[in-house]
């Protein structure tokens, strides 16, 4: 039989000032009343109404212009519509759902905790489907996060939209990511932020502040601490140095770095976008590298290093002849 009116009823664990929702075994509705109208024997029934309905098009406005405000209110309540199709002949049905998914939002924090609520249960969900949570009230997930069985995450970690994270990867603590891809066995963090288009391939290593942003690293490939890698592609077991900056915006457009398989970084280099490293290169510690390196090739881009012997000892001699003059003029 087709229905005029459907209701979303629920029991909440406080039902005061809830309209109440008589209905027979096979959800058929025999009345429903307002609290303020509603006798002692009705407001002893616990299923509440929602305030959410589905109605025929073909029955909704007919029924409107129906509606009447005598009540204790003096209001006119859009559930009546429910009773005038019964008096009609035609029973409408209660569907019963559980009390947060219909919850009520009419202020921030009557937001803040649906928001509680949805992360709970998307938190039972994962460890249910093996995801091991260390902490699981400090992780915050979004509504599209996808994790594999297996995965192991710290504490304090925080996703973003549009991450994906495949069988056994870690995510340590503290760690941001959003629109990323972790690939099977990959290692992220502590304190790593993983920005949109970062794809981490099989048993990458991503340490401690780092920033990967629209990059990818290759299988096995290690950025250990504090470097930025944007706009980039990096190859299998290179190795980040520490430091390492990728220069890839010019204050008008990104430009890409391309890192070939097994490339050394050494610690403090910039590459300067566009550019190319090739396969099984190194680049020095402490080089600012502008044009493409080789494959196998070194680059070592710094000054040459001046030695003055006995320089320091001087320096600190007359400085403090001069701090002791001072100091006696004073």
């Amino acid at each position: 039989m087709i229905r005029p009116c459907v209701v979303l009823g629920f029991r909440p664990a406080d039902a005061a000032a809830y309209g109440r929702i008589i209905a027979d075994a096979d959800g058929r509705i025999a009345r429903m009343v307002e609290f303020k109208d509603a006798d002692e024997a009705e407001r002893a029934v616990d299923l509440c109404n929602s305030g959410l309905m589905a109605v025929r098009s073909a029955d909704l406005f007919a029924l409107l212009e129906r509606v009447g405000n005598d009540n204790a209110a003096g209001e006119y309540y859009l559930p009546d519509i429910v009773m005038l199709a019964a008096s009609d002949g035609r029973a409408s049905a209660v569907i019963e759902t559980d009390a947060h998914e219909v919850a009520g939002v009419n202020s921030r924090a009557e937001l803040a905790a649906v928001e509680a609520i949805w992360q709970d249960r998307r938190r039972a969900d994962a460890m249910r489907e093996g995801v091991t949570l260390v902490a699981p009230a400090t992780v915050f997930f979004a509504h599209d996060t996808q994790i594999a069985a297996d995965v192991t995450i710290e504490p304090n970690v925080v996703f973003g939209p549009g991450v994906r994270i495949e069988e056994g990867a870690v995510i340590h603590a503290f760690c941001h990511l959003e629109g990323a891809r972790v690939g099977p066995g990959v290692s992220v963090g502590p304190y790593a932020r993983l920005r949109p288009g970062a794809v981490l391939e099989e048993k990458a290593r991503v340490g401690n502040f780092v920033e990967i942003k629209n990059a990818t690293l290759g299988k096995g490939a290690k950025a250990n601490h504090l470097s930025y890698v944007g706009d980039a592609t990096v190859g299998e077991d290179v190795n980040i140095g520490a430091g390492t900056i990728t220069c890839n915006y010019d204050g008008y457009f990104k430009h890409q770095t391309i890192i070939g398989d097994r490339a050394f970084i050494g610690s403090n280099s910039a590459l300067i976008a566009p550019v190319k490293i090739g396969r099984d290169a190194i680049v020095a510690a402490g080089s600012a590298v502008s044009r493409d390196v080789a494959d196998g090739e070194l680059r070592l881009v710094r000054a040459e290093q001046l030695v003055k012997p006995g320089w320091a000892d001087r320096f600190h001699d007359a400085m403090r002849k001069k701090k002791a003059a001072d100091k006696k003029a004073d």
